[in-house]
């Protein structure tokens, strides 16, 4: 009976216990604001950035769980005279041996991390990144896919950039020019450009006001107007071209010319030889 109250009363039964129960409280306190921090909603409702989202945070959640557990046997081990400077050693060597081998792919994946919780881009995002312009079609813990708008597909390493412009965080601003005649009234021209832009902002993938920015340029030919337009990201071709459409009708029913290149040919009569 003495020696089971000395084993019950010693530092080999309550430090351990003491051990289990620190590690359990500090692995429920980082999982409570993990978990709080996960609530923080995203600017994008896209599932698979959540889906995404969700399992980086089961992936911390299992590290953390693995950390503490292993101090926790360590802890636990020493208060039996284990010698864990030697363990420690050995997990430190065999951790940088890991760590150099897998660097790369290390810094790739926390960089994917950063992308994702930073929102820098998601999926469909038209984006520039090292000059290359195009959309996001895959985006990993690792990579990053994008798709010119001719077809062509780029691969990146998350880790390979540090910076990129997204299109699609805003709206993008396009001046579209008209040409007209000298001998156009500019009155009436303003006017038919102004009831022509009620026409234009029907246009599905426009967005905001159209401005009638005025002259913008008188040419060698021409009398250059200026329209400021905002559209939805990788729809100004698509709008330029219904925009124009729209525009060309409005002048023709109103008689405005719009001038083309013209070629004045004089013929001289050459009187026949003797």
């Amino acid at each position: 009976m003495k020696n089971i109250f000395t084993f019950f009363s010693s530092e080999k039964f309550y430090l351990p216990i003491i051990y289990i129960v620190i590690g359990i409280i500090l692995y429920n306190i980082i999982i409570t604001i993990i978990t709080k921090t996960s609530k923080i909603k995203l600017k994008t409702n896209k599932k698979e950035i959540e889906q995404r989202k969700i399992t980086i945070i089961n992936l911390i959640k299992s590290i953390i769980k693995y950390v503490i557990a292993i101090f926790t046997i360590l802890a636990i081990l020493g208060v039996y005279g284990v010698n864990t400077n030697k363990i420690l050693a050995s997990l430190g060597i065999v951790g940088l041996v890991v760590g150099l081998a897998f660097q790369d792919i290390i810094k790739d994946l926390l960089a994917g991390i950063f992308i994702i919780f930073d929102n820098q881009y998601t999926l469909g995002d038209i984006v520039s990144i090292n000059g290359f312009k195009g959309e996001v079609i895959s985006l990993g813990l690792k990579t990053t896919k994008l798709k010119a708008y001719t077809g062509e597909i780029l691969s990146l390493n998350n880790s390979s950039f540090t910076e990129v412009i997204n299109y699609s965080q805003s709206l993008n601003r396009y001046i579209l020019q008209i040409s007209v005649s000298y001998d156009t009234n500019l009155a009436k021209l303003e006017k038919v450009l102004d009831k022509t832009i009620v026409k234009l902002k029907q246009i599905k993938e426009v967005r905001n006001e159209i401005q009638l920015l005025g002259v913008e340029e008188l040419s060698s030919s021409s009398i250059v107007y200026s329209i400021l337009f905002e559209c939805l990201p990788q729809a100004q071709f698509q709008t330029k071209r219904q925009m124009l459409k729209i525009i060309k009708e409005e002048l023709d029913k109103n008689k405005i010319e719009i001038p083309y290149n013209k070629l004045d040919v004089y013929l001289k009569e050459r009187k026949n030889e003797k």
